[in-house]
């Protein structure tokens, strides 16, 4: 990603020439353009209006469709968001903010650019910004400092994702993360992307019941574990992998998304289809569906099951069946920042709880044994003076000594 000052220069090249240069991002400059076919507002003069009042936005609220998501959203975005100095704000399809949650300081600065409740941030009343532009294009958007084109966002970064109904397809708003620069990096997109599947599946266990009879079980291990009515099945790395990806995107996916899913390394479609061949041998026509490929069952899985119990604010059971990172030698990008996702939030729930028993066990596995900050949470809630608060003091420090 180009610096701030390139982009800046970039920004102001653009709306006087409306030249867009080469390293500017597609999704970006498409967005630009957008922005002044659209006569989007470039400064203070055209910030977004607040045109929903207090009665009206809660009316909004309670009948919109996300308000039953609500808790996942606080459960999984509010301590990141609070850690970090961030807001999140889920919006409607329109890009009506309807929630605007993190600390005063951080809602304060966000004031000053009507990002708040009520408020329309769709990229054509607000310019390019990730809420509205990912309601535009239908996927994860990141916007960095003068991606934005409204300069009065020029000090912000953002990054959001859309939020689908899971049985219709159709969008329903958007989450997003809005900030410093960490707002756009690689963390905060696989947060809210995790976040909007989190949210979608919610949706989908409310609309219909899951039927038993078919688990995934990913943590921690490089092959999945497949349990199809009671006949269990030990799956190749790459078959995991597209399994994993099959159970999250519950609408299924095209040859073409999958491979990008899959790869960094462009895949050719026989070898997708010749791969998806091989694992419909295996799984059965019965559950694997083409066109688009997807699970014809629906699959509880252990990952998304700690998803699930950590939005209910059930760390313990949700540390019990935590194995470790999903698929941890996968480097498809999609398991990648799925899993970086899951590992956070899990990770900041347990330094949340304060839960000595849960510390411990972060520590004691092979993912938390070289976390500073967890063992100096441990340490801070063992009985100073004893051997373990001594230990765990020790190790925290001699962890923050030997880090770059």
């Amino acid at each position: 990603m180009a610096t701030a000052m390139e982009l800046l220069r970039a920004h102001e090249l653009f709306v006087c020439t409306e030249t867009v240069l080469p390293f500017v991002r597609p999704v970006v400059a498409d967005s630009w353009r957008r922005c002044v076919t659209g006569r989007a507002s470039r400064d203070d003069h055209g910030l977004p209006s607040v045109w929903m009042g207090a009665d009206e936005l809660a009316d909004h609220r309670a009948q919109h469709p996300l308000a039953s998501a609500l808790p996942v959203f606080d459960s999984l975005l509010g301590g990141p968001a609070d850690d970090s100095g961030h807001v999140f704000a889920i919006s409607d399809a329109d890009g009506t903010l309807l929630w605007v949650r993190g600390r005063a300081v951080a809602l304060e600065r966000a004031e000053r650019m009507n990002f708040v409740e009520g408020a329309g941030w769709s990229e054509s009343s607000a310019g390019t910004n990730a809420p509205g532009t990912a309601l535009v294009v239908g996927h994860p958007v990141q916007v960095f400092s003068a991606e934005h084109y409204n300069e009065v966002v020029h000090p912000w970064s953002c990054s959001a994702a859309p939020i689908r109904d899971p049985v219709s397809g159709r969008i329903l708003g958007a989450v997003d993360i809005t900030g410093d620069e960490s707002a756009a990096g690689p963390y905060a997109l696989a947060l809210v992307r995790a976040v909007a599947m989190a949210a979608e599946a919610e949706l989908a266990g409310l609309r219909r019941p899951v039927r038993p009879g078919v688990r995934i079980r990913a943590l921690g291990r490089d092959a999945a574990v497949l349990e199809v009515d009671g006949h269990v099945r030990t799956l190749s790395p790459r078959h995991s992998e597209i399994l994993v990806v099959l159970a999250l995107a519950q609408r299924g996916l095209s040859a073409g998304r999958l491979a990008v899913e899959l790869s960094e390394v462009e895949l050719g479609m026989s070898t997708v289809r010749a791969e998806m061949s091989r694992l419909r041998a295996v799984l059965g026509d019965a559950l694997l569906g083409s066109r688009p490929y997807a699970l014809r069952r629906p699959v509880s899985a252990d990952f998304t099951g700690v998803v699930a119990l950590l939005a209910e604010g059930r760390v313990r059971d949700a540390m019990a069946i935590y194995d470790g990172p999903l698929l941890p030698s996968s480097d498809a990008p999609f398991v990648r920042e799925y899993r970086i996702a899951l590992e956070q939030q899990i990770r900041g729930a347990v330094l949340a709880s304060g839960d000595v028993q849960l510390l411990r066990r972060w520590v004691s596995a092979g993912w938390g044994a070289d976390d500073a900050a967890a063992w100096q949470a441990l340490a801070a809630h063992l009985p100073r003076g004893s051997a373990a608060h001594g230990a765990a003091v020790g190790r925290a420090r001699g962890l923050l000594v030997g880090a770059p």
